[in-house]
């Protein structure tokens, strides 16, 4: 049995009692939540395991939720989704990330191994934010590049988000099962008899030809054909030097690398894009949400395009419902990046109403409003940045 319930209230107790009482599930042998940041944590979880008799509560941190019933990201919203059972609750693996995120990816990576079935799906959840001020997210690229390794060639399906509580990137933080703690990964590792069937939707257009990366250091790109790389992103826009600090290009333009062969026709599910997450007008640098590409990598300006981010929820789902029509159905998780809801990036519509809209509606929904998505990407799992990421887990046939 999985159940999803939703409710919103700017009372913690209150949000926590009508939601367990919408979940109907006396004693679930697990429990996933996904908290607004304006609910204390250490609030709901103590009252969520006490209505749940002590029930596992995992999860954390969400900038907002997605349900059947309502959707919002106003801060107050609470996800539960309930597993009872053993062919469908997950095991957990937790692990504290530090300042080396690769080598805890590596070692979630590793006790995943031991506890994961061949091609078993794996949701990884992680609090996004290192530090501030000044902001310094914990980068996904480098805790599944770990993960990936820790795996060691053993194979699973991998899905996940950064948990954020809230859009302004202030904090983050995740359920460990009975605690709230920060700096943490999470990995919830599925049954053997569970597969999952994913879509991704996009929704970025290049707006520039290939540019060779020149002068990079992490996440910061200072270069981009030997040109200071906020000069050339804002002259290809249109946008005057450093207006606002460099920061409205947060909610216009991502950086982006094609897979496979350069020269072959626009298709947006051959990129892997990375935001902007501030410019700085001093060095004529932009800071990436990852730090996972590198000197001399072709990259593409690309503009964050509206109406084609609605088309590919359109083609996407439309994709996905005719891939699951005829399955054992049991949860739809949708991971849907936080700029891509209409407070941040300008859209005439929800994007997750029109998925919401669209989708199969037999299957229960649960979604989250994340900071990075991560997913499999022309057979690998990596992180995705102004993505939905679309997973129905289903029973194996």
């Amino acid at each position: 049995m999985i159940r999803v319930a939703y409710h919103r209230h700017i009372d913690p107790r209150v949000c926590v009692e009508r939601c367990v009482a919408s979940l109907g599930m006396a004693r679930p042998d697990l429990v996933l939540a996904f908290c607004g940041g304006k609910l204390d944590p250490d609030v709901v979880l103590p009252t969520l395991r006490d209505r749940l008799g002590g029930a596992p509560v995992y999860g954390g941190a969400a900038a907002g939720a997605i349900t059947r019933e309502a959707y919002g990201y106003s801060g107050l919203e609470l996800l539960l989704v309930g597993f009872q059972g053993a062919e469908v609750t997950p095991r957990t693996v937790t692990q504290e990330l530090g300042q080396d995120e690769e080598a805890a990816g590596r070692t979630l990576g590793a006790a995943v191994r031991e506890v994961a079935a061949e091609d078993a799906v794996v949701v990884v959840l992680y609090d996004s934010v290192a530090s501030r001020p000044p902001l310094r997210l914990h980068p996904a690229s480098r805790i599944v590049r770990g993960f990936h390794e820790g795996l060691g060639g053993h194979r699973v399906c991998l899905l996940g988000g950064g948990l954020l509580t809230d859009m302004n990137l202030s904090d983050g933080w995740v359920f460990d099962g009975e605690r709230c703690r920060h700096h943490l990964a999470l990995a919830l590792v599925f049954p053997p008899g569970i597969e999952a069937e994913t879509v991704i939707l996009h929704g970025c257009r290049p707006v520039s030809t290939f540019m060779e990366i020149t002068r990079i250091d992490g996440a910061e790109v200072y270069e981009l054909d030997g040109m200071p790389a906020l000069g050339v992103i804002e002259r290809m826009l249109g946008l005057p030097l450093g207006e606002a600090q460099g920061q409205e290009l947060s909610l216009l333009a991502t950086l982006g690398q094609k897979q496979g062969d350069p020269f072959a026709p626009y298709d947006e599910n051959a990129y892997v894009n990375r935001l902007i997450l501030r410019a700085n007008p001093e060095t004529g640098s932009v800071t990436l949400f990852e730090p996972d590409f590198e000197l001399g990598a072709k990259v593409q300006i690309m503009g964050r395009d509206n109406s084609l981010m609605l088309e590919s929820v359109t083609e996407g789902i439309a994709a996905l419902n005719e891939a699951v029509r005829d399955g054992d159905n049991l949860l739809a998780l949708y991971i849907d990046c936080a700029g891509r809801a209409s407070a941040r990036s300008g859209a005439p519509v929800e994007e997750a109403e029109l998925v919401l809209r669209d989708f199969a509606p037999r299957i229960p929904f649960a979604g989250f409003y994340s900071g990075v998505e991560i997913a499999p990407f022309q057979g690998y799992s990596r992180p995705l940045d102004w993505t939905g990421v679309l997973s129905v887990l289903r029973r194996r046939a």
